[in-house]
């Protein structure tokens, strides 16, 4: 038999598919396919009539199994009879009403000017810790609004130019004005008992009080500090340099300085004083240009 002239033959390998072949792979390739996407239990179109076989309530076609039922969803007919009966749901049903937005009415006051206020600086005597106290009046407040307050930095204001030193703190009641205090730009010790706010709805005064945490301490010198009650001299201001290690004391001169008593035999020999480098000593000066000695201890005038 020859294979070698059929159309599409090839030896050694099976016959080309015929037209019913090729639609009966089709289907079951679909059927796969609407197995893996579609639910039949919950398909509002499928029906098993009393015959045993199914049917397509949209289409109104007739199918014998599940698979061929299936595949035929996946189909040009029934995708578009899909869309033209959405398409005419919704054109059928009423118009929904949009829910309705929660409506916030918003209060107007006629302002009536700046409240009273009153600042008080404080220092925690044990932590040390500086404080502000904040006392507003509100004599003529409305009714069932209560002060509020917040930090407002340098940069949210228009009024002045930004300075990163500062910050406000603005208090706010209707129908007074809104007020700011201007504050350092510190760091502000928030917890219970350094920060806390008191309204007296009697005397209608609003309280505020509030802490700077402490700004940590620059790091000391190294080396030990020097033990309390004792100052530290001042250094010697001296235009005479240090005296080089190898240069010698010049002996005092022969006989002693003249004017001068002599020294009993036992008594110690004087300090000797140290002159300038290149100053004959202090022996070889004339009398009239030698310095007056001090007259202590009975010590006679120098002769001039």
């Amino acid at each position: 038999m020859d294979f070698q002239h059929r159309a599409g033959g090839k030896t050694g390998s099976g016959g080309v598919a015929s037209a019913s072949e090729s639609n009966r792979d089709r289907r079951e390739r679909l059927r796969q396919l609407a197995l893996e996407t579609i639910d039949i239990n919950k398909d509002p179109y499928f029906m098993k009539n009393h015959l045993g076989s199914y049917e397509c309530k949209l289409c109104l076609t007739l199918h014998n199994n599940e698979g061929s039922y299936l595949a035929h969803t996946q189909g040009k007919k029934h995708q578009t009879n899909l869309a033209r009966r959405a398409a005419k749901e919704a054109k059928e049903a009423p118009a929904q009403p949009a829910p309705e937005k929660v409506k916030v009415e918003v209060k107007k006051f006629v302002k009536i000017g700046r409240p009273g206020y009153k600042v008080t600086k404080q220092r925690d005597p044990e932590t040390g810790q500086q404080s502000l106290l904040f006392q507003i009046d509100y004599p003529e407040i409305a009714e069932g609004i209560g002060p509020r307050h917040r930090f407002m930095s340098a940069y949210e204001q228009r009024i002045e130019p930004p300075d990163r030193r500062w910050q406000y703190l603005l208090l706010a009641a209707e129908p007074y004005e809104t007020i700011a205090f201007k504050v350092p730009s510190r760091e502000i010790d928030k917890s219970e008992s350094r920060f806390w706010t008191h309204w007296n709805r009697e005397t209608k005064q609003f309280f505020l009080q509030f802490h700077f945490k402490m700004e940590k301490l620059l790091q000391q010198p190294s080396g030990p500090a020097p033990p309390a009650g004792i100052k530290r001299p001042p250094p010697l201001m001296t235009g005479l340099g240090p005296r080089p290690p190898s240069e010698a004391v010049p002996p005092p001169p022969p006989g002693g300085i003249p004017g001068m008593p002599p020294l009993p035999p036992n008594a110690p020999a004087p300090p000797q004083m140290a002159h300038a480098p290149g100053m004959p000593p202090p022996g070889t000066l004339p009398p009239h240009l030698r310095p007056p000695m001090p007259a202590e201890g009975g010590m006679p005038p120098p002769n001039n």
